[in-house]
Protein backbone atom coordinates (compact mmCIF):
# COMPACT_ATOMS: atom_id res chain seq x y z
CA UNK A 1 0.00 0.00 0.00
CA UNK A 2 1.55 3.37 -1.47
CA UNK A 3 1.50 5.58 2.09
CA UNK A 4 2.46 8.80 0.45
CA UNK A 5 -1.02 9.72 -0.87
CA UNK A 6 -1.30 10.28 3.38
CA UNK A 7 -0.48 13.30 5.19
CA UNK A 8 1.74 12.60 8.65
CA UNK A 9 -0.82 15.20 9.59
CA UNK A 10 -3.74 16.80 8.83
CA UNK A 11 -3.20 20.54 7.74
CA UNK A 12 -4.85 23.05 10.64
CA UNK A 13 -7.70 24.07 7.69
CA UNK A 14 -9.18 21.12 7.19
CA UNK A 15 -8.78 19.13 10.24
CA UNK A 16 -12.22 17.18 11.69
CA UNK A 17 -12.27 15.77 15.10
CA UNK A 18 -12.06 12.36 13.22
CA UNK A 19 -11.26 11.28 9.71
CA UNK A 20 -11.47 7.99 7.99
CA UNK A 21 -9.37 8.42 5.02
CA UNK A 22 -9.59 5.08 2.65
CA UNK A 23 -10.28 2.56 5.47
CA UNK A 24 -10.58 -0.68 4.17
CA UNK A 25 -10.89 -3.63 6.99
CA UNK A 26 -11.13 -7.61 5.64
CA UNK A 27 -11.79 -10.40 7.51
CA UNK A 28 -10.28 -13.15 4.83
CA UNK A 29 -12.41 -12.80 1.47
CA UNK A 30 -15.06 -10.50 3.55
CA UNK A 31 -14.88 -7.33 3.26
CA UNK A 32 -16.08 -5.78 6.23
CA UNK A 33 -15.08 -1.94 5.21
CA UNK A 34 -14.48 -1.18 1.72
CA UNK A 35 -12.09 2.53 1.21
CA UNK A 36 -14.97 4.36 3.68
CA UNK A 37 -13.98 8.14 3.85
CA UNK A 38 -15.91 9.69 6.81
CA UNK A 39 -15.48 13.00 8.82
CA UNK A 40 -16.89 13.30 12.25
CA UNK A 41 -16.31 17.72 12.97
CA UNK A 42 -15.31 18.77 16.34
CA UNK A 43 -18.48 18.66 18.57
CA UNK A 44 -20.45 17.14 15.85
CA UNK A 45 -22.52 14.04 17.09
CA UNK A 46 -23.04 11.53 14.54
CA UNK A 47 -25.27 8.17 14.60
CA UNK A 48 -24.57 5.46 12.86
CA UNK A 49 -27.31 3.34 11.19
CA UNK A 50 -27.99 0.27 9.21
CA UNK A 51 -28.20 -3.59 8.68
CA UNK A 52 -26.10 -6.02 10.99
CA UNK A 53 -22.90 -6.54 9.30
CA UNK A 54 -22.92 -2.94 7.58
CA UNK A 55 -19.79 -2.37 9.49
CA UNK A 56 -21.25 0.05 11.42
CA UNK A 57 -19.97 -1.06 14.97
CA UNK A 58 -16.51 -1.99 12.91
CA UNK A 59 -16.04 1.35 12.62
CA UNK A 60 -15.74 1.96 16.64
CA UNK A 61 -13.79 -0.93 16.82
CA UNK A 62 -11.29 0.84 14.54
CA UNK A 63 -11.63 3.58 16.56
CA UNK A 64 -10.96 2.04 19.86
CA UNK A 65 -8.02 0.15 17.84
CA UNK A 66 -10.02 -3.10 18.78
CA UNK A 67 -8.97 -4.11 15.35
CA UNK A 68 -6.20 -3.06 12.78
CA UNK A 69 -6.89 -2.01 9.35
CA UNK A 70 -6.40 -3.45 6.22
CA UNK A 71 -5.71 -0.35 4.01
CA UNK A 72 -6.21 3.57 4.37
CA UNK A 73 -5.84 5.69 8.01
CA UNK A 74 -7.61 7.17 10.65
CA UNK A 75 -6.85 10.68 11.65
CA UNK A 76 -7.85 11.67 15.00
CA UNK A 77 -7.50 15.85 15.80
CA UNK A 78 -5.31 15.58 12.70
CA UNK A 79 -3.00 13.30 14.09
CA UNK A 80 -2.96 9.76 12.58
CA UNK A 81 -4.31 6.92 14.94
CA UNK A 82 -3.48 3.55 12.94
CA UNK A 83 -0.20 4.95 12.14
CA UNK A 84 2.77 6.91 12.75
CA UNK A 85 5.53 9.21 11.40
CA UNK A 86 9.18 6.78 10.35
CA UNK A 87 11.46 8.41 8.20
CA UNK A 88 9.02 11.02 6.85
CA UNK A 89 6.58 8.38 5.74
CA UNK A 90 3.42 6.51 7.53
CA UNK A 91 4.06 3.25 8.77
CA UNK A 92 1.39 1.27 11.34
CA UNK A 93 1.54 2.31 14.66
CA UNK A 94 3.25 0.57 17.28
CA UNK A 95 1.79 -0.47 20.41
CA UNK A 96 3.27 2.63 22.12
CA UNK A 97 1.62 5.08 19.76
CA UNK A 98 -1.89 3.42 19.77
CA UNK A 99 -1.73 3.58 23.99
CA UNK A 100 -1.16 7.43 23.51
CA UNK A 101 -3.72 7.91 21.20
CA UNK A 102 -6.41 6.21 22.54
CA UNK A 103 -6.59 8.45 25.24
CA UNK A 104 -8.15 10.61 23.09
CA UNK A 105 -10.97 8.31 22.98
CA UNK A 106 -13.63 7.23 25.13
CA UNK A 107 -16.02 3.83 24.54
CA UNK A 108 -19.43 3.14 26.26
CA UNK A 109 -19.98 -0.85 25.14
CA UNK A 110 -23.26 -2.66 24.99
CA UNK A 111 -22.57 -4.53 27.96
CA UNK A 112 -21.06 -2.44 31.17
CA UNK A 113 -17.61 -3.36 31.34
CA UNK A 114 -17.21 -2.34 35.17
CA UNK A 115 -14.70 -3.64 37.52
CA UNK A 116 -16.91 -5.92 40.00
CA UNK A 117 -14.85 -5.42 42.42
CA UNK A 118 -14.57 -1.91 42.71
CA UNK A 119 -17.54 0.64 43.67
CA UNK A 120 -19.08 3.13 41.45
CA UNK A 121 -16.44 5.99 42.75
CA UNK A 122 -13.64 4.00 42.28
CA UNK A 123 -14.30 2.45 38.68
CA UNK A 124 -14.61 6.42 37.81
CA UNK A 125 -11.10 6.86 39.41
CA UNK A 126 -9.05 3.94 38.40
CA UNK A 127 -8.06 4.88 34.76
CA UNK A 128 -7.45 8.86 36.12
CA UNK A 129 -4.83 7.52 38.66
CA UNK A 130 -3.18 4.68 36.78
CA UNK A 131 -3.24 5.60 33.58
CA UNK A 132 -3.22 10.02 33.98
CA UNK A 133 -1.36 10.24 36.89
CA UNK A 134 -3.98 12.16 38.80
CA UNK A 135 -3.53 12.44 42.52
CA UNK A 136 -6.45 10.33 44.31
CA UNK A 137 -7.71 13.44 45.44
CA UNK A 138 -8.14 15.28 42.05
CA UNK A 139 -9.46 11.58 40.76
CA UNK A 140 -12.38 12.21 43.21
CA UNK A 141 -12.95 15.46 42.99
CA UNK A 142 -13.88 15.21 38.90
CA UNK A 143 -15.52 11.51 39.60
CA UNK A 144 -17.68 12.95 41.65
CA UNK A 145 -18.40 15.55 39.80
CA UNK A 146 -19.21 13.06 36.96
CA UNK A 147 -21.24 10.95 38.98
CA UNK A 148 -23.32 14.28 39.61
CA UNK A 149 -23.95 15.02 36.14
CA UNK A 150 -24.95 11.41 35.34
CA UNK A 151 -27.43 11.16 38.42
CA UNK A 152 -25.12 8.53 39.73
CA UNK A 153 -23.66 10.68 43.12
CA UNK A 154 -25.80 8.90 45.40
CA UNK A 155 -24.35 5.41 44.31
CA UNK A 156 -20.91 6.32 44.29
CA UNK A 157 -20.33 3.85 47.19
CA UNK A 158 -22.21 0.50 45.36
CA UNK A 159 -20.69 -1.97 43.73
CA UNK A 160 -22.21 -2.43 40.36
CA UNK A 161 -23.71 -6.05 41.15
CA UNK A 162 -26.10 -3.21 43.45
CA UNK A 163 -26.71 -1.57 40.68
CA UNK A 164 -29.54 -1.78 37.96
CA UNK A 165 -28.25 -2.24 34.41
CA UNK A 166 -29.61 1.80 33.79
CA UNK A 167 -26.97 2.59 36.80
CA UNK A 168 -24.14 1.02 35.84
CA UNK A 169 -24.50 2.08 32.44
CA UNK A 170 -24.71 5.61 33.69
CA UNK A 171 -21.32 4.67 35.68
CA UNK A 172 -19.73 3.49 32.81
CA UNK A 173 -20.30 6.80 31.06
CA UNK A 174 -18.97 8.83 33.88
CA UNK A 175 -15.78 6.30 33.97
CA UNK A 176 -15.39 6.92 29.82
CA UNK A 177 -15.72 11.06 30.58
CA UNK A 178 -13.11 11.15 33.91
CA UNK A 179 -10.48 10.24 31.06
CA UNK A 180 -11.14 13.86 29.53
CA UNK A 181 -11.56 12.28 26.23
CA UNK A 182 -12.04 14.15 22.79
CA UNK A 183 -14.26 11.84 21.16
CA UNK A 184 -16.81 9.59 22.54
CA UNK A 185 -18.16 6.28 21.36
CA UNK A 186 -21.41 5.01 22.28
CA UNK A 187 -21.82 1.16 20.89
CA UNK A 188 -25.81 -0.16 21.51
CA UNK A 189 -25.34 1.18 25.14
CA UNK A 190 -29.10 1.05 25.41
CA UNK A 191 -29.87 -2.45 23.94
CA UNK A 192 -28.71 -4.74 27.31
CA UNK A 193 -31.24 -2.33 28.91
CA UNK A 194 -35.22 -3.16 30.37
CA UNK A 195 -36.90 -0.82 28.13
CA UNK A 196 -38.00 0.95 31.22
CA UNK A 197 -34.63 2.52 31.76
CA UNK A 198 -33.92 2.87 28.78
CA UNK A 199 -34.67 6.29 29.27
CA UNK A 200 -32.35 6.83 32.54
CA UNK A 201 -29.26 6.66 30.09
CA UNK A 202 -31.14 8.37 27.03
CA UNK A 203 -31.22 11.18 29.02
CA UNK A 204 -27.54 11.37 29.66
CA UNK A 205 -26.34 11.33 26.49
CA UNK A 206 -28.43 14.05 25.66
CA UNK A 207 -26.98 15.73 28.71
CA UNK A 208 -23.95 15.09 27.28
CA UNK A 209 -25.23 16.66 23.51
CA UNK A 210 -26.62 19.85 24.97
CA UNK A 211 -23.96 20.87 27.78
CA UNK A 212 -20.63 19.73 26.38
CA UNK A 213 -18.86 20.18 23.56
CA UNK A 214 -18.13 16.76 23.44
CA UNK A 215 -17.63 14.77 20.14
CA UNK A 216 -19.92 11.81 19.77
CA UNK A 217 -19.94 8.55 17.50
CA UNK A 218 -23.39 6.42 17.77
CA UNK A 219 -24.66 3.28 16.94
CA UNK A 220 -27.48 2.34 17.74
CA UNK A 221 -30.98 0.37 16.48
CA UNK A 222 -33.68 3.11 18.47
CA UNK A 223 -34.32 5.08 15.79
CA UNK A 224 -36.04 7.69 17.70
CA UNK A 225 -33.83 8.23 20.06
CA UNK A 226 -31.18 9.04 16.60
CA UNK A 227 -33.32 11.30 15.58
CA UNK A 228 -33.70 12.87 18.40
CA UNK A 229 -30.07 13.72 19.09
CA UNK A 230 -27.78 13.60 16.26
CA UNK A 231 -26.63 16.54 14.18
CA UNK A 232 -25.67 13.89 10.97
CA UNK A 233 -27.08 9.83 10.77
CA UNK A 234 -25.10 8.07 8.01
CA UNK A 235 -26.75 5.00 7.04
CA UNK A 236 -24.57 1.96 6.64
CA UNK A 237 -24.62 -0.15 4.22
CA UNK A 238 -21.65 -3.09 2.44
CA UNK A 239 -19.27 -1.36 4.20
CA UNK A 240 -19.98 1.89 2.61
CA UNK A 241 -22.24 4.98 3.63
CA UNK A 242 -24.85 4.37 1.32
CA UNK A 243 -26.75 7.64 2.69
CA UNK A 244 -26.41 10.72 5.13
CA UNK A 245 -27.91 13.50 6.15
CA UNK A 246 -29.28 15.93 8.94
CA UNK A 247 -32.27 13.43 10.47
CA UNK A 248 -34.83 15.21 9.49
CA UNK A 249 -33.77 14.88 6.28
CA UNK A 250 -32.82 11.10 5.78
CA UNK A 251 -35.87 10.20 7.96
CA UNK A 252 -38.07 12.15 6.52
CA UNK A 253 -37.05 12.16 2.87
CA UNK A 254 -34.70 9.36 2.39
CA UNK A 255 -33.34 9.39 -0.93
CA UNK A 256 -32.25 5.82 -1.63
CA UNK A 257 -33.71 2.42 -1.72
CA UNK A 258 -32.04 1.11 0.55
CA UNK A 259 -32.16 3.66 3.16
CA UNK A 260 -36.19 3.05 2.73
CA UNK A 261 -36.26 -0.13 2.73
CA UNK A 262 -33.89 0.04 6.10
CA UNK A 263 -36.52 1.83 7.64
CA UNK A 264 -39.23 0.86 6.77
CA UNK A 265 -38.32 -2.51 7.82
CA UNK A 266 -37.58 -0.83 11.47
CA UNK A 267 -40.77 0.55 11.59
CA UNK A 268 -42.50 -2.33 10.99
CA UNK A 269 -40.33 -4.26 13.82
CA UNK A 270 -41.68 -1.09 16.55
Amino acid sequence: MDMSAYPLELPEDDRPMVRFMNVTKRYGQLVVLDSLDLDVAEGEMVTVIGPSGSGKTTVLRMLMTLETINGGVIYVDGKPLTHMEKGGVLVPADERHLRRMRSAIGMCFQHFNLFPHMTALQNCMEGPVQVLGLSKQEARQRSEELLTLVGMIDKKDQHPSRLSGGQQQRVAIARALAMRPKVMLFDEVTSALDPEVIGEVTNVIRKLVNEHNLTMLMVTHQMGFAKDISDRICFFFGGRIEEQGPPGQLFGNPQRDRTRQFLSAVKEAD
